[in-house]
C-alpha cells in the first residue's frame, strides 16, 4: 500500500472513531421509533416532546444564564491575567502567576470541582456568603476553568501583536489609557470574543464541576441529562443530544472565525 493511501485510509478511520457516535445521535434524534437506537421513519415527534419537558426547559435556560455570566466573567479575569502575562516582562512571580492561572487546564475536573467546593464551605462559614450551594456558586467554578482558557487566548494574541504600536501611539501624545483603547483593545477583541465562546461552551457542557458546587436550585442540563440517563436512554436524550452539538459546533465554529489568520498571513 502507498503511504499516502494508507495516511488517508489512517485519517478516515480516525475521523469514523470520533464521529460516527456523535452522527448516530444525530440521525436517531430524527427517528420515529420508540425505541432510541432504532430507525423507525423520520420525524421531529421527540423535539416537540423535548420542547414539552418543563424540567429539562428550565434546566437549559439556567444553564444559559449561568454560561453567558461565567463566560462574561472569565473573560475579564483571564483577560486580564493574559494581558499582564503578554505585556508586563519578566516581573517577580510571573512563573508562578502563570502557572496559577493555568491550574485548571491540567487538573482533573473531580480536583478542582472539590476544591472550589471546599471554598466555599470556607467561606460561607467564614463570612456567611455564598449562602448553600446553587446557580451563583456554579457561574463561579465556571468562570474560574473558563479564565484559564481565556487567559491563554489572550495571551497568545498579544504575543503576535506588534508592540511598536503602542509605543508609537504614546510617541504620538497617547495616554497609555488612551494607547489601550484606541490600540491594544481592537487588536485583542477577536481574542476576548472567542475567549467568551469558549468559556460559553466549556459551561454549557460542564457536568463534573457543576455536580461538586451545584444545588436544589442549580441543576444545569448537563446535570439534569446525566441524571436522566441513569434510568434508561430515550429518544428525548438523542434530541437533546442533537441540539447540543449543532449549539455547541455553532459556538466553535464562530470562535474559528474570530480567531482565524487575517489577510492570508501565516500564524
Amino acid at each position: 500500500m502507498k503511504p499516502g493511501l494508507f495516511l488517508r485510509a489512517a485519517m478516515a478511520a480516525g475521523f469514523a472513531f470520533l464521529w460516527l457516535p456523535i452522527v448516530l445521535l444525530v440521525v436517531y434524534a430524527f427517528s420515529a421509533d420508540r425505541i432510541p437506537f432504532q430507525w423507525g421513519g423520520f420525524s421531529l415527534r421527540w423535539f416537540e416532546a423535548l420542547a414539552r419537558n418543563e424540567r429539562l426547559v428550565e434546566a437549559a435556560l439556567l444553564s444559559l444564564r449561568v454560561a453567558a455570566g461565567a463566560a462574561t466573567l472569565a473573560v475579564l479575569l483571564g483577560g486580564a491575567a493574559g494581558w499582564a502575562l503578554a505585556r508586563f516582562g519578566p516581573f517577580r512571580g510571573r512563573a508562578a502567576f502563570g502557572a496559577l492561572i493555568g491550574a485548571p487546564l491540567v487538573l482533573p475536573e473531580v480536583v478542582t470541582g472539590l476544591s472550589l467546593l471546599l471554598l466555599f464551605v470556607a467561606l460561607e462559614g467564614l463570612t456567611g456568603w455564598p449562602a448553600g450551594r446553587g446557580a451563583t456558586t456554579v457561574l463561579l467554578a465556571h468562570a474560574t476553568l473558563g479564565a484559564a482558557f481565556v487567559a491563554v487566548v489572550v495571551q497568545a494574541r498579544l504575543a503576535e501583536a506588534d508592540r511598536s504600536l503602542d509605543e508609537a501611539a504614546m510617541d504620538l501624545g497617547a495616554t497609555p489609557l488612551v494607547a489601550f483603547r484606541t490600540v491594544t483593545l481592537p487588536l485583542v477583541a477577536p481574542a476576548l470574543a472567542a475567549g467568551w465562546l469558549l468559556a460559553f461552551t466549556l459551561s454549557l457542557d460542564d457536568v463534573v464541576i457543576a455536580s461538586f458546587v451545584s444545588g436544589p436550585a442549580g441543576t444545569t442540563l448537563p446535570m439534569a441529562l446525566f441524571s436522566m440517563l441513569r434510568l434508561g436512554l430515550t429518544p428525548e436524550v438523542n434530541a437533546l443530544g442533537a441540539v447540543v452539538v449543532l449549539g455547541v459546533g455553532a459556538v466553535l465554529g464562530l470562535a474559528a472565525l474570530l480567531l482565524r489568520p487575517r489577510g492570508g498571513a501565516p500564524h
